[in-house]
C-alpha cells in the first residue's frame, strides 16, 4: 500500500460555494499511481468547509449560500465571539455543520465521485483569505 500527503494553497475566494475538484486532481498528480484507494481532504481552517454535491448547475451553489445564510444569520443578539466581524461565529457555526473533511474513493487512478459530483470550498467568509488543505491519498498499486 503506498501513502501519499500533501499541502496545497487555494487561492483566496469571495463568500459562497465553489467547485475545486479540478484545483485538487492538478496539484495531486500521484492519485493516477493509486488503482484502489481513498482520498482524504482535509481544510485547516475554522471559518471555511468542504462538501461534495452537485457539479453542473451553478445555481446549486448559489442556493446553498441563501440557504445558509438564513439558517444561520448573522448579527444575531446571542453572539460572543464578535471581535473578528459579525461573519465570524456563522462561518465557525457553517464549519461545524458541513465539516473540515471529506472522503472519496480512487479507482484506477481517478476520483470515483458520482457524474454530478464535484468537491465544494464552502467559503463562509466575506474575506477568508486562502485557503490550506492537507490532502491525503492511499492505496494499492
Amino acid at each position: 500500500m503506498k501513502f501519499y500527503q500533501k499541502n496545497i494553497n487555494l487561492k483566496p475566494f469571495k463568500r459562497g460555494f465553489h467547485l475545486i475538484t479540478s484545483d485538487i486532481i492538478k496539484a495531486f498528480p500521484e492519485l493516477k499511481q493509486i488503482s484502489i484507494g481513498q482520498l482524504q481532504v482535509f481544510i485547516k481552517h475554522t471559518s471555511a468547509s468542504l462538501t461534495i454535491n452537485e457539479n453542473a448547475d451553478p445555481t446549486v451553489r448559489t442556493d446553498f449560500e441563501s440557504h445558509f445564510n438564513k439558517m444561520v444569520p448573522e448579527n444575531m443578539p446571542y453572539y460572543i465571539h464578535t471581535y473578528e466581524g459579525a461573519d465570524d461565529m456563522p462561518a465557525h457555526i457553517k464549519n461545524s455543520l458541513l465539516g473540515c473533511s471529506i472522503q472519496i474513493p480512487i479507482t484506477n487512478g481517478k476520483l470515483n465521485l458520482g457524474i454530478w459530483q464535484g468537491i465544494y470550498l464552502c467559503e463562509h467568509r466575506d474575506n477568508g483569505g486562502s485557503r490550506n488543505l492537507v490532502l491525503t491519498a492511499f492505496g494499492n498499486q
